[in-house]
């Protein structure tokens, strides 16, 4: 079995992280999130990888390498332009043969890995396997619809009005029947080869599509919130673990990971958190569920529920809380402006100003 990781498109929805980031090197819990998926990968036993690549090919390459960091081998191929998941399909022919292969979108994240998945498939040896869950606005994915005995009767790329709340999730199995199916589908009304429309064209001719209900976790970090969402998942499964440089003044509550070369001084950090190597933390409190990556600079600030990028530094902010910051931003406190409040009140009234 081979394995086709999708790392195009412009992560549009992480804008302005994305104007110069490719959205699955965003990291959560320090790491980012196309790694977690290429590990999963490897450990259900597959070895042979081809990521498909878009503008920003370059740095996935720097990141990613040849692989052999992750027991894979990288193959990489480019799509020009973001013409859907079934182009991406098309456009690895060559490459997938009429081998079985998994398809994983490189900025998803499967709790648990996907060897159970991969097992099954194995067994069973359908035309395709989805893994499916219950999402509260399913408009945004493709939606399955079942019928009474559980069988899959029909697929809708994000549709206006959902016929039921079952989401694709980014992981799907196929055979090479998936080939045909490609080659026959026309572009949607975005303009795409919809993987959604591929899988139909299968269903229509009764082919064997089977599908799984997961109730695990589960996210398309397309946001700024579900990449925090699942940061805070990750990071509640850290162990303590202090490698770096901590003073007595500090004090260092719960599961909390300060890397080698990290510096805390004078501060309050409470997990679960990561601080990253070469970072230096001074006079500060850094909250649950926060990342803050290699070195960054965070004096007298206080920092919870966030992410922060590499090179980036927080210099005398009162409060930052479920926010994502990105790589060399510098943030520090403005001259202080003197209050005014101009009025103009009726008869009677009656207003409260705090400040």
């Amino acid at each position: 079995m081979k394995a086709l990781v999708l790392s195009g498109g412009a992560g549009t929805r992480l804008r302005p992280i994305t104007h110069t980031s490719a959205k699955q090197l965003v990291p959560v819990a320090n790491k980012p999130i196309l790694f977690y998926g290429l590990e999963a990968i490897a450990d259900a036993g597959i070895t042979d990888v081809a990521i498909v690549v878009g503008e920003t090919e370059d740095e996935i390459r720097q990141a990613v390498g040849d692989g052999s960091d992750f027991g894979i081998d990288v193959t990489y191929l480019r799509q020009e332009a973001p013409l859907g998941l079934a182009h991406a399909v098309l456009i690895a022919r060559d490459f997938l043969g009429d081998e079985d292969f998994v398809m994983f979108l490189g900025d998803n994240f499967v709790f648990g890995g996907i060897n159970d998945s991969v097992d099954e498939f194995r067994k069973t040896r359908p035309d395709a396997q989805l893994l499916l869950t219950r999402v509260p606005d399913p408009s945004a994915f493709g939606v399955a619809e079942l019928d009474e005995q559980g069988c899959l009767v029909r697929l809708e790329e994000k549709p206006a009005r959902p016929r039921s709340d079952l989401a694709l999730v980014g992981v799907y199995l196929f055979g090479p029947a998936i080939h045909d199916a490609v080659r026959a589908i026309e572009p949607s009304r975005r303009g795409e080869l919809e993987i959604t429309d591929a899988i139909q064209w299968l269903l229509d001719r009764d082919r064997d599509v089977n599908t799984t209900v997961i109730t695990g976790y589960w996210k398309d970090t397309g946001n700024a919130a579900d990449i925090l969402d699942v940061n805070r998942r990750l990071l509640d499964l850290l162990e303590y673990r202090v490698e770096g440089d901590v003073d007595d003044a500090s004090e260092i509550v719960g599961r909390v990971r300060i890397e080698p070369g990290a510096v805390v001084r004078g501060s309050r950090i409470a997990g679960p958190a990561i601080i990253g190597s070469g970072t230096l933390v001074q006079d500060s409190y850094i909250g649950p569920s926060t990342s803050i990556a290699e070195d960054c600079v965070i004096r007298n600030s206080e920092i919870e529920f966030s992410i922060v990028l590499r090179e980036s530094s927080f210099d005398s902010i009162s409060r930052v809380e479920s926010s994502l910051i990105g790589r060399n931003v510098h943030v520090s406190r403005g001259p202080r402006v003197p209050a005014a409040h101009r009025l103009v009140i009726g008869d009677h009234g009656r207003v409260e100003i705090s400040s």
